[in-house]
């Protein structure tokens, strides 16, 4: 088993467990949340959560909506660093803990705070392969309602280890034969068939469809490093995988791809966390469908 100071992508149930029976510095995090109910994973978490964890809302938390600071655009655009780091000093989060992230939706929200602990220059950070339903599974002890506070620290940024680019830095990159833009939505949303999001349906121009999900065993938990391998090799073609661009609608589900490339092999890829509720905003930007 890994050094329990090591969980910096994936770690597992049993490997939680071991944590939690240590003597080092950790915190939980439960981003549980629903696109459709923005209300219900707050609810999700007070009825079912695992011991310890703070719950991290996706718009409250991990969105800055209505903020001229907000370090990018979209739906769910990104808060500055220092206002993230703020928030984690609110609820007592150190530089030295080891953060373990879950959620009850295949990583899709839980996969933001991974990418932001990183931009924040968190090295230690892990998503719970497999999410609450599998912790639930293995007969681990949950817990309901809030949890009690700790004390505020002082968070301190370090150097982003993600990278965070915007529309004007993906545009040019458009047709590119070396350079691949990812696109994490569902295939109908990509292909313009539907879209319940957004006032734009379509995808950017020569953008390669992998929705998030596509990562997932049937369990939810990942598919192995060389399966996911496999799976990148074959959709990027050929491009160089280091330097591969991921999106989404607005920023959140573009990260199980990011995870999913990380464990794979390929490093951490960069993010356009504006995604498409972004590039759509402008009508001077081009769009395809099909």
């Amino acid at each position: 088993m890994k050094s329990l100071s090591s969980f910096n992508t994936l770690i597992s149930v049993r490997e939680l467990q071991a944590l939690q029976a240590s003597n080092q510095a950790y915190m939980i995090f439960d981003c549980s949340f629903d696109l459709a109910k923005p209300e219900a994973g707050y609810s999700q978490y007070l009825d079912s959560h695992i011991a310890g964890a703070v719950y991290a809302n996706l718009d409250n938390d991990l969105s800055a909506k209505v903020d001229p600071n907000a370090a990018s655009g979209g739906r769910h655009p990104l808060p500055s660093r220092e206002k993230f780091a703020a928030w984690l000093s609110s609820i007592g989060f150190t530089n030295d803990m080891q953060a373990v992230v879950y959620d009850r939706n295949n990583t899709m929200t839980a996969g933001r705070l991974w990418w932001m602990l990183k931009w924040l220059g968190h090295e230690r950070v892990a998503v719970l392969d497999g999410g609450l339903q599998t912790y639930a599974a293995a007969q681990a002890t949950l817990a309901k309602g809030l949890q009690p506070s700790i004390p505020a620290s002082q968070y301190q940024l370090d150097l982003p280890k993600v990278a965070l680019v915007d529309a004007a830095f993906v545009h040019p990159l458009i047709g590119s034969v070396k350079i691949a833009i990812v696109d994490a939505r569902a295939t109908p949303r990509y292909k313009g068939e539907v879209e319940p999001l957004d006032p734009v349906a379509g995808h950017i121009p020569s953008a390669l469809n992998r929705p998030f999900t596509t990562n997932m065993n049937a369990d939810g938990t990942f598919k192995s490093a060389s399966v996911l391998r496999t799976e990148f090799e074959t959709l990027l073609a050929g491009r160089e995988a280091s330097a591969t661009i991921h999106h989404c609608g607005s920023g959140v589900s573009a990260i199980p791809n990011v995870l999913a490339m990380a464990v794979a092999g390929f490093g951490l890829t960069t993010l356009y966390a504006g995604s498409w509720s972004d590039w759509c905003s402008d009508a001077s930007r081009p769009v395809a469908q099909g």
